[in-house]
């Protein structure tokens, strides 16, 4: 992906998608997988933002502390959203690995994660606004 208005497409597109496939997971009550999915989505539509506002790849990583101050756009975010960011963090590692799954699914419960699946779509459509 060299061409960057591709980059950004691709980023924005998928980002997309992991809103989607979490909406999904809510309705069958995968709650853990909402949250990785709402890491996902915050990590790819940071990676677009990332290519828009650089003209360049991001550094791989899934770190999105990281990847926004990379970006240089990390002092944009409201207190707000930087604590959804500090939350989703562990989220993308946790969820992957069994011995986490049962301490994050007793936090997870619907009323949470419904509220974190709502930031994190205000988050990924006030990102997509800047664009």
């Amino acid at each position: 992906m060299t061409d960057t208005k591709e980059a950004v497409k691709y980023w924005k597109e998928i980002a997309e998608y992991d809103l989607e496939t979490a909406k999904a997971m809510l309705v069958t009550k995968r709650y853990l997988y909402v949250g990785f999915m709402c890491h996902q989505v915050i990590e790819k539509i940071f990676k677009g933002y990332f290519v828009f506002k650089k003209n360049e790849m991001p550094q791989y990583t899934h770190n999105l502390m990281k990847l926004a101050k990379s970006g240089d756009f990390y002092d944009e975010f409201s207190d707000q959203q930087k604590d959804l960011i500090d939350y989703l963090e562990p989220l993308n590692i946790e969820a992957r690995y069994p011995s986490y799954k049962e301490a994050l699914l007793k936090e997870l419960a619907k009323d949470r994660i419904e509220k974190i699946l709502n930031e994190t779509e205000e988050l990924y459509k006030w990102i997509n606004s800047k664009f």
